[in-house]
């Protein structure tokens, strides 16, 4: 059984253990909270608080998820107090001496981390802000200061605002939580990138990924394990396409759910995978659902319900649901919970989950033809403004004073300046804006026709608060366009000094020669020449002229080259 207890003002819950003992600290903020511009915010924090802490015994780690931070520890009561108290302390008290050296670590984590198949889908559902954001890197690292994170953690990381959570058999003696005092935060609201659903999106993943929001409870939760089931019947076991077919179902603190199913396939497999992915999803939207599959998921459950650590295991989300302000079942209801969970629930669910469904499929792939609406790349509309022709191509840059258009291939794109959720700027002058909808727009001054004046316009429109200064980029990495005719540039020829000497004297010769000749043929028509004398007049006439034209030859040739 789990207890409620209080220890410093902080919301406790206690369970027994016959494990070892272990414990966590957990905060209702996340990257949900951020702002694109402020991101990797609460993620900088949670490091500097554990990096006094040095290397430990026992297993200790912090993570920072979208709508929650946890610092969380397993070892002896003496050690636990130890790591909680100072982490207590770090959060009061930021160390911001290790602020640069964080920010590094922050960022060599992000380059080692890799792309998971599932990464782009926040971006696609929520756009550039709230949920969205984990789908970007941390850009607001490098603007972070010190005041920053302080006023971070004083709104944030608070005794009203925290749930201390122990698997053991009491609190450890000596265990202190300083930390200020504050307000419960809610869960932010979510945003929409979607004007319509079902949707889709191409990826270059090998993977199809089913992402839906559901009203969370019990059923849903019971509906991607039957989901996960009929995915590898059909995929795996019968099929053989599909190595990796897994479901997962994850609150999200606000009243509702995330449902995520996966199934992964080789290149040559991908069209087979998406068609068997949506034959199962169509199956259980039509209520085609096994008895036996629902069986087999609910017994599952129970199971798990019954083991002797259920408690202890269920702390975690316990405290998530007492920071969110839902409701905790007991285990008995939970059972009974589970127990009513019939068919035509689980059909219901998989009706409302594929209503609002977000399907990834392989690049190269749709899927309007099972009813998803492709999601939007492009923008509705435009904005008016000065318009700046594109170097190459015939793209039109258009600047004004409510946003930026770009009218073209892949367009049009339209970023409006209240609707930027950041702005990326480099010393070159190149510029890069994200809307709140997600439509990303790079600006690079020297492949379009550009006035200076038009970045200081676009600089002084978006709000301070969300640009971010880059760092200068490489020459080489700066786009140039082509040459005139869409030829790369070339080396100019090599001249040689022989070139000028020899246009001029061919030139001479051939006036020379050229004069001549004309006033001999004008005689030959003016003057009176006999018949035996004008044969082998009109041959030195052809020779004349032939001479001419081969002396001026070397004149146009070298005129060609050295042009």
């Amino acid at each position: 059984m789990i207890q409620e207890l209080d220890v410093d003002g902080v919301p406790t819950l206690l369970a027994p253990t016959g494990g070892p003992m272990r414990a966590g600290l957990t905060f209702r903020v996340g990257t949900a909270d951020e702002t694109l511009a402020r991101s990797g915010i609460t993620h900088l924090l949670e490091h500097l608080a554990l990096a006094p802490l040095g290397l430990a015994d026992y297993h200790v780690n912090g993570a920072t998820a979208p709508v929650f931070t946890t610092f969380h520890m397993q070892g002896s009561a003496q050690d636990i107090a130890t790591f909680l108290t100072s982490v207590c302390a770090n959060l009061t008290d930021l160390p911001t001496g290790r602020l640069d050296v964080e920010k590094e670590i922050l960022r060599t984590e992000h380059s080692s981390r890799g792309t998971a198949a599932v990464d782009d889908i926040p971006l696609w559902r929520h756009g550039a802000r709230d949920f969205g954001i984990t789908s970007y890197p941390e850009w607001g690292l490098g603007a972070l200061t010190a005041d920053d994170l302080r006023q971070w953690a004083a709104r944030w990381f608070t005794r009203e605002n925290a749930v201390l959570w122990i698997a053991g058999k009491s609190v450890p003696a000596g265990l202190r939580l300083a930390l200020p005092s504050g307000v419960r935060q809610p869960v932010p609201a979510a945003s929409s990138a979607l004007p319509q659903t079902p949707a889709y999106f191409v990826s270059g993943s090998r993977a199809v990924v089913l992402d839906a929001v559901v009203r969370r409870r019990t059923a849903a939760s019971v509906f991607a394990g039957v989901l996960e089931r009929e995915l590898y019947r059909a995929l795996r076991q019968d099929g053989g396409l599909s190595y990796q077919t897994t479901a997962g179902y994850e609150p999200r603190g606000d009243g509702h759910a995330t449902l995520r199913a996966l199934a992964d396939s080789l290149p040559e497999k991908q069209d087979a995978v998406l068609g068997g992915f949506v034959d199962t999803l169509a199956k259980l939207r039509v209520g085609r659902i096994e008895q036996a599959d629902l069986d087999a998921v609910v017994a599952k459950r129970e199971d798990f319900l019954g083991t002797a650590e259920v408690d202890a295991a269920r702390l975690p989300s316990y405290a998530f649901n007492v920071l969110t302000g839902e409701r905790n079942l007991t285990v008995d209801e939970h059972r009974a919970e589970l127990k009513a969970v019939d068919v035509d629930d689980v059909h219901e669910v998989a009706r409302e989950a594929l209503a609002g469904a977000l399907l990834m499929v392989p690049e190269g792939y749709r899927a309007d033809w099972a009813g998803f609406a492709a999601a939007p790349t492009r923008s509705a509309g435009t904005v008016a403004g000065t318009a700046y022709r594109e170097k190459e191509g015939d793209g039109e840059l258009h600047v004004g004073v409510d946003g930026v258009s770009w009218l073209g291939h892949g367009g049009p794109l339209t970023v409006r300046y209240a609707e930027c959720a950041l702005m990326l700027a480099w010393p070159d002058g190149a510029r890069q804006l994200i809307g709140d909808d997600a439509i990303s727009m790079r600006i690079e001054p020297t492949m379009f026709d550009l006035h200076p004046g038009a970045i200081r316009v676009i600089d002084s429109q978006v709000p301070a608060g969300r640009q971010v200064v880059m760092p200068a980029r490489d020459p080489d990495r700066i786009p140039q366009p082509r040459a005139a005719g869409g030829a790369e540039r070339r080396e100019p020829a090599k001249r040689s000094w022989w070139e000028i000497p020899l246009m001029v004297v061919s030139g001479l010769a051939a006036l020379a020669i050229g004069g001549a000749n004309a006033l001999l043929t004008l005689g030959m028509f003016i003057t009176e020449t006999a018949e035996s004398d004008k044969g082998w007049l009109w041959g030195v006439i052809t020779v004349g002229w032939l001479l001419t034209v081969i002396l001026a030859l070397p004149i146009v040739l070298l005129r060609r080259r050295r042009r």
